[in-house]
């Protein structure tokens, strides 16, 4: 490195040679003692070194929590995301799925996790000034089998899910083409899946979105209450699987996680995740928590809206945790060309639904 580059003082640049340190990636990954201890300057010195160092090889500059919720830098927002398909739903995400990073939605049986999953899997197909990536999807199930039914409905709706896209160009997208569907019965073959077969697709350009159907479900059934330390190890190496290919491949994933019922416990310092008045929590406790960028959460509501014939139960999604987005919900329904949101005007004066 031409350490000439950077604006030090001569005694800090010297001091630097003399330890024989080379690069930039040497000084940053070593803490401020450490590097006291090897270039025998004071804790000043080390402090304008590190700061001059990341300086020089930082793209642009840090952008703080508060200016992402206050929306003050634009260019981190919509064309850095994955449409839903849903103006609504993309306004309430601010432009929808995160490019980098894992996305967990969790929520109860046929709260309508799935539906997301399939809508995304064919957002992601459009070019990018339609919402999407221009490119396919990996969807890995590990319960259920994928619903090909569902997912071959969903493709003759797209006109009525995206009325605004020249019907020209989604009859030209072979969408069920470009879906790679994985099943995975086992926690090795899970492992296996996203270490191996899911890098080669990114890699040759094939997908760009990943969705795991459910992530709980594997790291439940294989260990005992007994195992929580060999389980965390395991989820780790995943997660961290997941991360490493969302973060080289720009490619957003999405977890779809399981609920556990929430038991009133005697600690009052347990953590809830921020749920309030929640009678379930996301499975697989805080070491998974710990590793998802985007935590939402779906439910079903007692009501239900009729719009152009067909009728859905509400749903209603949460948003947990985002590094970018406020503590918020949206109310949303399944209807037979997709999900898509509801402004809770709508809602006023609505039936039940049935039981």
């Amino acid at each position: 490195m031409d350490w000439g580059r950077l604006k030090l003082n001569p005694k800090i640049t010297n001091a630097v040679k003399k330890a024989s340190v080379r690069s930039a990636k040497e000084i940053l990954s070593l803490s401020g003692p450490d590097l006291q201890r090897l270039t025998h300057l004071s804790k000043g010195d080390v402090h304008l070194l590190h700061s001059a160092v990341a300086a020089e090889y930082r793209k642009a500059r840090p952008v703080t929590a508060l200016e992402l919720s206050l929306g003050e830098w634009p260019s981190l927002e919509p064309g850095h995301r994955l449409s839903f398909a849903c103006p609504v739903l993309d306004d309430f995400l601010r432009g929808g799925l995160p490019l980098n990073g894992i996305t967990e939605l969790a929520g109860e049986s046929a709260a309508g996790k799935t539906q997301f999953g399939l809508q995304l899997c064919l957002s992601v197909q459009y070019p990018q000034d339609h919402g999407g990536l221009g490119t396919g999807a990996v969807y890995i199930c590990t319960e259920d089998s994928f619903p090909i039914k569902r997912l071959r409905q969903l493709i003759t709706q797209q006109s009525r899910l995206r009325p605004h896209v020249p019907p020209a160009l989604i009859h030209s997208l072979r969408f069920s083409d470009n879906i790679y569907i994985e099943h995975t019965a086992d926690l090795e073959a899970l492992q296996t899946c996203v270490s191996q077969r899911v890098p080669l697709l990114l890699e040759r350009g094939l997908v760009r979105l990943v969705v795991v159907d459910s992530v709980a479900a594997l790291f439940r059934s294989e260990f005992q209450a007994d195992e929580a330390i060999e389980r965390a190890r395991h989820l780790l190496a995943f997660s961290r699987n997941l991360h490493c290919l969302s973060h080289t491949y720009g490619a957003p994933v999405l977890c779809i996680n399981q609920v556990s019922d929430l038991v009133d416990s005697p600690n009052p310092g347990r953590c809830d995740y921020g749920l309030v008045g929640s009678k379930v929590l996301p499975a697989l406790g805080l070491a998974w928590a710990n590793q998802v960028l985007v935590r939402l959460m779906l439910r079903r509501q007692e009501r239900c809206l009729r719009v152009g014939g067909q009728t859905s139960t509400v749903r209603s999604l949460e948003v947990v945790f985002a590094p970018h987005l406020p503590r918020t919900s949206c109310l949303c329904g399944v209807w037979e060309e997709g999900v898509k949101g509801v402004p809770r005007e709508g809602l006023r004066e609505k039936p039940p639904c049935p039981i």
